[in-house]
């Protein structure tokens, strides 16, 4: 499972727990809500540490990314095709500045990272 659906399952569980809480606070079920705010808590520990798997591997994307040798932005006539730049430019990684990566990178526009000039 990759960290993305892990964590979208954890904020569901989590979510799932809030709910069954606040049912057992209405309920005035003390028993029952101490047994879901640890749950609560050891699934937002759970989400916490996830998160930090994904940045960390984010970061270490970001600077392999960045160890290529070349980089410029690209025109909106090659990224319209996309298709045939790839094919002509070997090892080319493309970063859009709304992706995860690109937020994390801090790039503005659309970008092309290669190993050699194209």
């Amino acid at each position: 499972m990759n960290i993305k659906q892990e964590l979208q399952e954890l904020n569901d569980k989590a979510e799932r727990f809030r709910r069954k809480l606040a049912a057992a606070e209405e309920r005035g079920d003390a028993i029952v809500m101490k047994q879901f705010q640890r749950e609560i808590a050891t699934v937002v520990k759970r989400i916490a540490s996830v998160k930090g798997q994904q940045t960390k591997q984010l970061g270490k994307q970001g600077s392999d990314v960045r160890a290529l040798p070349f980089k410029r932005e690209l025109t909106k006539a090659e990224q319209a095709d996309m298709g045939s730049l790839k094919k002509s430019v070997r090892g080319l990684v493309v970063v859009h500045p709304m992706t995860a990566l690109g937020r994390q990178m801090g790039i503005t526009q659309v970008t092309g990272f290669a190993p050699k000039a194209f």
